[in-house]
Order: C-alpha cells, then structure tokens, then sequence
C-alpha cells in the first residue's frame, strides 16, 4: 500500500483558537482567522470599539465555521411565542432570559454585558456565568426577540430555546393542596387549642355544663373536618400499601390518627370527656409541616426532565407550498413539517418525501437506525441522519408515542433497584405494631385507663417518618452535590447502586479519549478532491465520532472548496453501530469503517483505523492517535483499589499496549466489541454475582448501559439526551468519577448513622412512652422536631464530606 501522510502548516484563528490548515486561512486585519465567520464575528466588535474582548483572554471566541440557518429563528416573529419567552414586559421595556451554552469564561461574559454596543435597542444586558444565561433588556421598537437572538448568534453565542421555554413549563411546581391541608390543620389545630383551655385551666365548671358542651362540639366539628381532609392522605396512602400487602410508613400514623380520633367522637357524644382532638389535629399538622419540608427540598434537589426539554423549539412547515417555520405548540394533525439530517422528529407522522434512516436512541436506546420508506410511519423522538425528510403529521406533540415511552423509560429505571429503606420502614413498622400490641396487653391487665394514652404516644414518636424523612434529605443532599461536579442522576436508588457496585466497566471512544480532539492522518492512494468530498459527504452523516473525525479532517484537508459538497447528494445511506457506514454518494458507492466492516485484511498499527472503499475498490484508511483525558492514569489507579476494572473497546487493539500501561495489572482489556458483546460481558459478570456501574457512550453503548446495575452515559454536551442511562456525566469531569463514587458512598454511610440517631430517639421516646408518661400531643411535637434536627445533619454532613473531597459544595445559585 502506498503511504501519504497529509500535512500542512497549523496556526491558530486569532478569534476561537482552533488550528487550521494555509488553504483555510482567512486574514483580515493582519490577523489569521480559521473561517469567514470568526472574521465576520472579529469585524462586528472591531466596529463597535469591542476589541477589548481579546485582552481578556487568548482566543476566547467559539468557532463559527458551522453556518446557522438564515430562517432558524424566524419562529420568533410570532406574537404568541414572544408572550411566552418574554419574563417581563413594560410600555416598550422587554424583559428575556437566554440560556448560553457556549459562555465559558470571562471574556465572554464581558462581550455579552455589552451587546447594547452592537444593538441601539438593547437597553442592558447581564450574563449568569454559573447559569450560563443572558438576561437581556430591550427596547422592542428598535429591536426584536429576533433581532437579538440572531445578533447573540453572530457573535457566537447561539442561544439554546427549547420546547420547554416555548410551553412555558415551570419545574418547582406549588403542591396547592398540601399547603391547603396544611392551612386547614393548622387553623383547626390553634382553634381547638383555644377552645380547649378551660379544661387546660380545670375551670370547666366555671362556664357551665352547656358551655363545656358546646365548646366539645365545636372541638369535634373542627377535628372532624381535619380528620377528612388534611389526615385522609395518611389514610390513602397506607391502604394502597396494604392492599398490596406492604406496610407503609404512613400505616403508624394513620392507626394513630384514627384511635385519637375514634376515642374523642366516643367521649363527647357520651358525655365522658372532652376528647383528644387537640392531639389529633396536633399530629396531623406537625406530620404535615415536617410533609411540607419534604416536599420543598425535593423540588429543589431533584433530578428529572421532561421531554419538551430535548425538543428544539421550531420546526420548518409548509403552509400554502411556502416553508415557515412554526413553534412546536402550534403544531396539528395534517401539518407538513420538514426534517433536516440530525434534527428530531416532533410528533408522529406519515413520511411522504425522502428516504429515513431514523435513530431511535433519543427513545429507546437502540443505537442501530431504522430504514423507513414513503408511506410509513415515523415516531416521535426519532433523529434523522440522512437527507431531508417531509413528514406529515398523524398526532399533535403532545399526544406522541414519545410522551408516553419516556414515562415508561421512567418506571423500568426507577425499579431497576429496589432501595434497601423501603424494606427496613416495612419491618420497622411490623415491629413496632408488634411492640404496641404487647405494651396495650400489659396495661389492659394492669391499668387500662393507660392504654389510649400510651398506644397513640407510641405509635407518634416511634413513627418512621423521621428516619425516612433524614434518607430523603440525605439522598437529596448528595445528589445535589454530584449534579455540582458533573454528575446528574436519574433517581436516589442510583446512589445505592453506585456504593453497591464492585465492578467499573469503560468505554474508549469519548470516554476515557478526548472527543474531538485525536490526530488524524490519512495513509493510502491520493484521492481526488471528488473523492474526497464524496467522503465527506457520507461521513458527515454519522454521529460516530470516528467518522465525524474523518468529516472534520477532510474539510481541513480541502479548505475553501469544501462549500462543493452541497452539491454531493446521499442515498441509501446506511450504519451499521460500531462497524461503519455506506451509502451512494452522486453515483459513487462509499463504504467507510473497520476492517472487517469492509471484508479486508489491513496491516496493524499502533492507532485506530477508519478504512475508505469506493466502488469495490480500496484507497486507504485514516488513522487515529487519540488524545487521552488528563489525570487517566492517576484516576485509574484510584479506581483499581476497590474495583475490578475492564475496558470494553469496539476498535480494533491497536493501542493495547498503550492502554495497557494505564490499566492496573489484572484489567479486562478488550477490543473489537459490538454493542452486543459488551451487554453480554457485563450480563456474564452479574451472573457471578458482581455488580457494575458501565460508562460509556451514550449512543453506541446504550444496550450495555442498559444491563448495568448504574450505567452512565458520557457527554460534552448536556442537552444531549440517553433513556437508556441511569446517569449522565460532564466529559471533562470523568477524571473525577472515584470521587463522585466516593460521595455516593458516603450517601449510604450519612443514612446509617441517621439510622442510628433515630433508633436511640425511638428508644428514649418508647421508654417514656410505654410509661405512660409521654402525652400524644407532645409526641406529635417532639417527632418533627427531631426530624428537622436530622435533616440539619445529613446537609451538613453531605457538604462537609464533598469539601474534603475537593469537590464543589456551592449552589450554582
């Protein structure tokens, strides 16, 4: 084979700092620009007196060599979306709130406090670094929405809008009724404590047995009232457990509620006593309260999202043989929506134009895509990876497959595990009736007057509520803390299957290497520049990040006649997950992949390989040397010494014993793996009773993430979405994964020792209370109390470890 290593002298864009080759080269201002569009973006602040932007920091800009569609937010012309983007509105003053992925240091928060430089009608604007939002104030009479998203674009900060923002969705929601109930139970609660002081005060017979009597009345109307609507979610939830023969936490509580109350309606309408509807309404409204702050800090803390918010927010519609584009919400059944390569399918539809390669991944985690031919239908949430696609809609968004796929994708996770607390509050709460039970005996045989007093203060302070508040909260704290470094988890029962775990399974490609960033040298026969941008046609239509790389490398390789390739048509595109790709390409049938995707022997060599065929003919291969993360040795090493590590490669060992020389002694190293084989390693190794966390691409590697006991997905970009994962984790923060498992750790540590905390309250509180020395009303009292004591220490405790750990501990806020 003849070998050509492609080479060129590399200087760096004065603008964004990527290197490019001399036929890339764009000078403008004695300066050297990597394309058209950082020189465009270098012009706009050199006109406006902005130059300061690069004595902030070298290169600070974000490449512009990808041009943004001229009509992409033309959606934003609509009256009805701007009501809903816009935050604020007064006389001519328009309030909007961007969210800027590309912001990342100082300079950029500099330029983008100054847009009212580049645009008259923007009154002020301010950048959330940590949020990495725009909020900007302008004047919409010499401005629009428009206007500003397309200037912020220009300057390369593309702001992101999603269906989320289109729709309006708020997280955090108000839990009304709650707030109701708690409202009602504490109104009731105060009142009967009122009306309850002459009895308080033993001066009962100074108002008489009528008075005594109408206050007892009015007592049990006002418990009445609490007993059925604040206290009947106590009820609700603890005969769901029991109908499916599960002793909740709330089963306790709501034996205790329903004596009191049960007792006091006896007593009053016998005339034997006023009752104890002050301890029940008692119980009821600090059960609440402590309800309440639950609820509250879950809102804060958890981690969950909602469809619309991987959605773009427009779509290009045909309207009268006219392409517009048109926001998500005002989509309907008949619409005629047009799909470009690697955008999302919004709603389902019939495919009347073009030929689908759909990748269901965003839905299913099946990384293989699906062929589809005019006249089928085609799935919401499905991405296009080939020629433009017209779909004709059969459902609105939000009556798509989609919505209701992930709400199922939600359940199988959140009982991949089933979390050891619900089992220890099941046997709590067995043991505790047994223990209640027993005490009631005694005192039925020596005092029985005892038993109503000693069985419900019992029953309060020895509730589990406490010690499954201080898990929630625990849980709640850790995850915060990870989602601050990097670490974004599906779900609680996550953490347990991280501590668990005795086995890390990693991918190569974008996990432990730098995506993006390998060196790339192509060794074969010279290939024309017709053959070239046939390539770079096909291999721009695959997400793999090897192709992409041969895309990339071929477009530094052409330079400015790389704008041909508009006029290079594919077709019958195909991709095969983890071997490689074809297609026809403007007559030329292309195959690009590994070697035996391509059916050939190729010599070895120390780096991976893309091989190149065009019409049955071979004509070389693209190497690559990739580029390991900083710190992945050292990370290694640490994970070695309480896990069992493996790599689990689909390239071919060509780096084997670079990697070996990372690897502790005793690591699985393996290459040439198919998405199969690597659910099939990590299935052989549960088999034997190990427990994996996988990490991994999010795409290729979904079926294997989907086997693992907590199977994370990598990425440099968090709007990128995998159902199939239990975790999503920053790609620069990988080197800290023995930490964040370290954290996830401590999680289980934290809840014992709240565990051990509420046992001895337990202890301490039964001790008084089989005495009979402890009144309910007290108890009720007493319990949150402890439980907000509990939750100040599983905060605490959380940060404090995460400190010493060197991870961040600051909210973002």
């Amino acid at each position: 084979m003849q070998e050509k290593t492609v080479t060129a002298s590399v200087e760096l864009c004065y603008h964004c700092g990527e290197s490019f080759t001399d036929s890339e080269q764009v000078v403008f201002d004695s300066k050297s620009f990597c394309c058209e569009g950082c020189k465009m973006v270098y012009g706009i602040l050199s006109e406006n007196d902005l130059c300061t932007y690069y004595d902030l920091s070298n290169n600070p800009g974000s490449a512009r060599k990808v041009a943004v569609r001229k009509d992409k937010f033309a959606f934003l012309d609509g009256e009805e979306t701007i009501v809903k983007l816009v935050h604020f509105k007064q006389e001519n003053k328009v309030h909007v709130k961007f969210y800027v992925p590309q912001m990342h240091c100082s300079s950029c928060v500099w330029l983008l406090e100054y847009l009212h430089k580049l645009d008259a009608g923007i009154i002020e604007s301010r950048a959330d670094f940590t949020r990495k939002e725009c909020n900007i104030i302008f004047d919409e009479k010499e401005t629009s929405l428009r206007a500003v998203a397309e200037l912020l674009t220009s300057v390369g900060y593309e702001p992101h809008i999603s269906l989320n923002d289109i729709d309006g969705a708020k997280q955090h929601h108000v839990n009304r009724k709650l707030i109701y109930q708690l409202g009602v139970a504490g109104f009731s609660f105060g009142n009967i404590m009122l009306l309850s002081f002459p009895e308080y005060l033993s001066i009962g017979q100074d108002i008489g047995e009528s008075g005594f009597r109408i206050f007892s009345y009015l007592n049990l109307l006002l418990g009445s009232i609490v007993f059925f609507f604040p206290a009947r979610q106590f009820f609700t939830s603890a005969w769901k457990g029991m109908r499916q023969k599960h002793l909740n936490i709330d089963a306790p509580v709501a034996l205790a509620i329903l004596i009191t109350y049960g007792r006091s309606v006896f007593d009053i309408l016998t005339n034997q006593g006023a009752g104890f509807m002050d301890s029940m309404s008692g119980i009821v409204f600090f059960m609440l309260i402590g309800r309440f702050y639950q609820d509250y800090s879950q809102r804060k803390l958890s981690f969950d999202r909602d469809f619309k918010s991987f959605f773009p927010a427009a779509v290009n519609v045909f309207v009268d043989g006219k392409e517009r584009s048109v926001t998500l919400d005002q989509l309907k059944e008949g619409d005629v929506v047009k799909i470009h390569h690697q955008e999302l399918i919004p709603a389902d539809g019939i495919l009347i134009k073009g030929y689908g390669k759909i990748d269901y991944s965003f839905v299913t985690g099946e990384s293989e895509p699906q062929t589809h031919k005019i006249g089928e239908l085609l799935y919401a949430g499905g991405r296009q990876v080939g020629q433009v696609l017209e779909v004709k809609l059969t459902r609105p968004v939000s009556q798509s497959y989609l919505t209701s796929l992930w709400e199922q994708n939600k359940a199988n996770f959140s009982h991949k595990k089933v979390s050891f607390v619900h089992e220890l509050a099941k046997n709590f709460t067995l043991v505790l009736f047994v223990f209640v039970a027993l005490t009631a005996l005694f005192w039925l045989v020596n005092d029985p007057s005892k038993i109503f007093n000693t069985v419900t203060a019992m029953l309060i302070i020895a509730c589990p509520c406490a010690l499954l508040l201080a898990v929630t909260f625990t849980n709640g704290t850790i995850m915060g803390l990870l989602s601050k470094n990097g670490l974004f988890l599906r779900n609680p029962v996550v953490l347990e299957s991280l501590a668990d775990a005795d086995t890390v399974v990693l991918d190569k490609t974008g996990t432990i290497t730098r995506s993006g960033e390998a060196e790339i040298n192509y060794l074969g026969e010279t290939l024309s520049k017709e053959l070239q941008l046939a390539i770079a046609a096909l291999s721009g239509q695959s997400v793999h990040p090897l192709s992409r790389g041969v895309h990339k490398k071929l477009k530094e390789i052409i330079g400015g006649d790389f704008t041909l390739i508009k006029e290079f048509q594919v077709s019958s595109f195909e991709e095969q997950a983890g071997k490689g790709i074809q297609g026809v390409v403007n007559g030329l049938f292309v195959r690009i992949g590994s070697a035996k995707f391509l059916d050939i022997t190729a010599q070895k060599g120390k780096h991976s390989q893309v091989h190149i065929e065009i019409d049955g003919q071979y004509k070389g291969a693209f190497e690559f040397k990739n580029q390991y993360r900083k710190g992945l040795k050292a990370m290694l090493q640490t994970l070695s010494k309480r896990f069992n590590l493996a790599l689990l490669s689909g390239d071919k060992p060509t780096e084997k014993e670079v990697l070996a020389t990372m690897f502790p002694a005793g690591s699985q190293l393996m290459f040439e793996q198919l998405p199969e084989d690597k659910r099939a390693y990590i299935a052989q190794l549960q088999s034997k009773g190990h427990k994996t966390i996988m990490v991994g691409d999010g795409l290729n590697d979904a079926i294997a993430l989907g086997q693992s006991n907590a199977g994370i997905a990598v990425t440099d970009d968090t709007n990128l979405f995998s159902p199939a994962c239990d975790g999503i984790l920053v790609g620069e923060k990988v080197t800290l994964l023995p930490k964040l498992i370290d954290l996830a750790r401590a999680n289980q540590k934290i809840i014992y020792i709240t565990f051990g905390i509420s046992i001895i309250y337990n202890a301490i509180g039964l001790y008084f209370a089989v005495q009979g020395l402890l009144s309910p009303l007290i108890a009720a009292i007493i319990m949150p109390s402890m439980t907000v004591s509990i939750v100040l220490i599983t905060t605490l405790s959380g940060n404090i470890i995460a400190y010493r750990k060197g991870l961040k501990t600051k909210s973002p806020n």
